[in-house]
């Protein structure tokens, strides 16, 4: 006896509640049916089934073993299908909704080297600071910095996403260096009120375990979109914590610089996000590899704001 095949044949029979609907829905003849049924039931040395003139019926064992089975199929399935899609070419639509700051300066530049890797693979870029709702809006993936809020939702980590106090020289000259997170309420600064708690800035230190305060701040803007952010820092407008992905290139060249060292948020990350499902597409799983291979543990934005030879972003 094939096992497997008397399962599905057994399970089968238990869906459909009788042999000769269960024989041609599967392309047999009827008394195969029953002899896979017999054999599994004489394998097992239990009545699965309680067959009559009228009706066919499972009995208490065969309940409690129709359970066991699919539960087990449905694994096997699963796995065939996840080797399958390994081997399957990356084809299609692929939509993708990411920040408008991140995805601008980091997503962007990525998708030419994806789509000459993956040529029969078309992206469909969102961009858009607003919060969507992958499933309902149709998306494959959002790319989203900071912690997963969606527990119906599966998340990759793409990168890590480091925070930093900065401000244009000007403003430093002007107003002195803060000596501590404490001295941020006599500081101008620039709020980005799509970040959850925007006024209250939540600062740590490197020790073990990490020194933490927490500081109410103000200022002259509220903004919600880092460049509008990133732009007033610059011109001397006031403080601004901001993502190093997005103020690498003012690092670098000094137009921004570090307002209180040794003090910077908990480090958040850079994820995929994608609904949950039993078989991750080729074309999901192939631009979710090809991202976390781009950005990495140690990403060309840290690099850059570093002072490093980074190269293209």
């Amino acid at each position: 006896m094939d096992q497997f095949t008397a399962i599905r044949v057994f399970l089968r029979v238990a869906d459909v509640a009788g042999f000769t609907e269960a024989a041609r829905r599967l392309g047999v003849s009827k008394s195969a049916v029953s002899k896979q049924v017999t054999a599994l039931e004489d394998h097992l040395g239990v009545k699965l089934v309680h067959r009559t003139t009228r009706q066919v019926r499972l009995t208490d064992e065969g309940r409690a073993y129709a359970e066991r089975c699919r539960r087990l199929l449905d694994d096997l399935d699963e796995a065939d299908a996840a080797v399958r899609s390994l081997r399957a070419a990356p084809r299609g639509r692929l939509r993708v909704n990411a920040a408008l700051t991140f995805g601008t300066l980091h997503v962007a530049p990525a998708l030419a080297a994806f789509c000459r890797a993956y040529p029969e693979v078309v992206v469909d870029l969102d961009l858009s600071d607003r919060f969507v709702d992958i499933v309902d809006e149709g998306y494959d993936l959002a790319i989203r910095i900071g912690a997963l809020t969606d527990m119906g939702m599966i998340a990759r980590q793409l990168a890590p996403a480091r925070l930093a106090v900065v401000a244009a020289p000007d403003y430093l000259d002007a107003r002195g260096m803060p000596a501590g997170p404490e001295a941020l309420t006599d500081h101008a600064c620039l709020l980005y009120k799509g970040r959850r708690g925007a006024a209250e800035w939540t600062l740590e230190t490197a020790d073990d375990p990490p020194r933490r305060s927490v500081v109410r701040v103000a200022g002259p803007l509220v903004a919600n979109n880092g460049d509008v952010i990133r732009c007033a820092a610059r011109d001397g407008l006031g403080l601004a914590l901001m993502p190093t992905f997005a103020i690498a290139d003012d690092l670098a060249d000094g137009r921004l610089v570090p307002a209180l060292p040794g003090w910077a948020p908990p480090p958040a990350v850079v994820q995929a996000v994608y609904p949950p499902t039993r078989h991750l597409s080729a074309k999901v799983r192939a631009f979710i590899d090809f991202l976390a291979v781009r950005f990495g543990p140690d990403p060309v934005w840290d690099r850059l704001a570093r002072g490093e030879e980074a190269g293209a972003a």
